[in-house]
Order: C-alpha cells, then structure tokens, then sequence
C-alpha cells in the first residue's frame, strides 16, 4: 500500500512540474548549401528542448493541457560564422470545448530574424540582461504563445504574458537586430506587443475572448447561437479597423481565421449574416473568394 501511495505521489508530482507547450520545432536550410548540416539537427533540437522543457509559468499543466503549436524557422543565409539569417512561422492552436476539433488562435510569420548560435550551446534566458537574440526571439514567442492562448479564455487573461514579451522586447532592442524596434516596420515582433497591449486594440482581445469562449466553445451545445456569438464577434472588429485602416491586428486575425470562418458560415444551421458578410469584405477583400461562400 505504501508503495502505491508514493507512485502516486510522483505521478502527481510529475503532472504538476508539467511544461506548457508541445511544440513542434522544424529548421528548413534547403536554401543553404554546406557540407555540415549537422549543425541544424542540434540547432533544432537545442530550440525543442528549449520550447518545451522551460517552464513558464506557475500553472501546472497536466500532458493533454499542453498548448499546441509548431515554430518553423527558414534560414536564408549564414554572413558568417555561427551567425543566421532567414524567416519564422509561428502557428498556435487550442481544443474546442467538447469536441476534438483544434482551432488556431494565432499564425503569425516573421520575416527578418537574425541570431548567432554555436552549436551545443546551452539556451538560457535572463529576464534582467540580454544574452542572445535567439533565446530573446523564443523567450519572446513562448510568452506571446501563453497571451494568446489565456486571451482566448478570458478577456485580457493573457496581459500578464504579454507584458513579459514587451520586457523582452526592451531588453533585446539594443542588441537583438531587426524586429525589436518601432522603426523596424510595421510587421514586427514590437508592433505585435505594441498593439495588443494598447488600449486603442481592446476590441480586438474582446473578439478573441468572445468568438473562442462564448462562440466556439459553446457550437457542440447550440450550434446556432454560438454562430451568432461569433458573427458578433467579428463584427465587433470593426472599430479597429475602421480607425486604422488595414491595421496589423486585424490581419493577423484574417490570417489566422479567414479558413475557419469560411467553415463555420459555410454549414450548419442557417443565421443572419448579411452584416457580417458586409464587415469582412470591408475588413480583408483579399478573402472575398471565401466571404462568398459563406451563407445565411
């Protein structure tokens, strides 16, 4: 009976120290043309292990809780040495309540990272002092991954985190390269932090709150009233939009769910749509070809 007792106790011990993310990490160098490509391998598995086996946060996340997600990193170009030059995808997803259905709550492609990296060498984030731009980018993406994610089960629930991706983002200005400056772009990893954190986009954290917890989690329930919530819920983008036309926030969630928005008004039980289709044509006229399909 003791022994029983104590398995338990390390089974419940081990569920409580449980990381946060099962990411799936993919280094392409297609593009690079060098004898030793080994270098990649352990590229890739330093980023892995990086990824999922730093613990974030305070939460204990038992193994099905784990926040999916995968991080494709394209190199380019190699300047010199141990340095690295190319484009990241990042692309985040989370259960439906009651079905089996994963719905992505963020894609998101960075086209202009740069870091150095030695093979074998240890990945360690100091919240206080910048070690590399590598560790900044995935420390930066681990806790815009946890906003993301928390903002899609409360309104602002995610804030926290994304506070602590614009600590980040301070600390990597000076010495991280391209994409942690206002003057970078428009497309950037600071634009990202600035926007979501500002009060001018809490429109945009209340569709995801709304059209994921109030929408998406409740179609296996009443499939024609969380049809609703979520034409609402888009609908109520466009403030945003209609303020800063074409801004980031409101294509990075067109990004992201312009294929599920197509689904969802394409089937199943018949709502009023006139409205919404009238806000997505204004909102992102790039998926007019989708917007038609969907119906009352």
């Amino acid at each position: 009976m003791r022994r029983i007792f104590v398995f338990i106790l390390l089974i419940y011990s081990v569920n409580l120290k449980s990381q946060e993310f099962n990411c799936v990490v993919n280094i392409n160098s297609a593009e690079i043309g060098i004898s030793n490509r080994q270098v990649f391998n352990t590229m890739q598995n330093a980023i892995f292990e990086y990824m999922n086996n730093t613990k974030w946060t305070n939460i204990p996340y038992k193994n099905h809780e784990k926040i999916n997600c995968s991080l494709t990193i394209n190199i380019l170009e190699i300047p010199s040495a141990n340095q690295y030059k190319g484009t990241l995808q990042l692309q985040v997803s989370r259960p439906v309540y009651n079905t089996t259905y994963q719905t992505p709550i963020l894609v998101f492609n960075d086209d202009k990272i740069n870091f150095n990296y030695e093979e074998f060498q240890p990945l360690v984030y100091n919240e206080n002092n910048y070690t590399s731009n590598l560790v900044s980018l995935l420390t930066y993406y681990a806790y815009t991954i946890l906003g993301f994610h928390a903002d899609t089960f409360g309104y602002k629930g995610g804030e926290n985190y994304f506070k602590l991706a614009e600590n980040v983002v301070n600390i990597s200005q000076q010495d991280g390269g391209s994409g942690w400056n206002r003057i970078d772009g428009n497309d950037t990893r600071y634009t990202l932090n600035d926007n979501i954190l500002s009060p001018a986009f809490e429109a945009f954290r209340k569709t995801m709150y709304e059209y994921h917890r109030l929408g998406l989690d409740t179609m296996a329930d009443n499939a024609m009233q969380a049809k609703e919530q979520i034409a609402a819920s888009i609908i109520g983008l466009q403030p945003v939009f209609d303020g800063r036309p074409n801004t980031f926030m409101v294509r990075i969630f067109m990004d992201t769910k312009s294929d599920e928005i197509e689904d969802i008004f394409s089937d199943g039980p018949s709502v009023n749509i006139a409205e919404l289709k009238e806000v997505l044509g204004k909102m992102s006229p790039i998926n007019e070809a989708k917007w038609q399909n969907i119906k009352n």
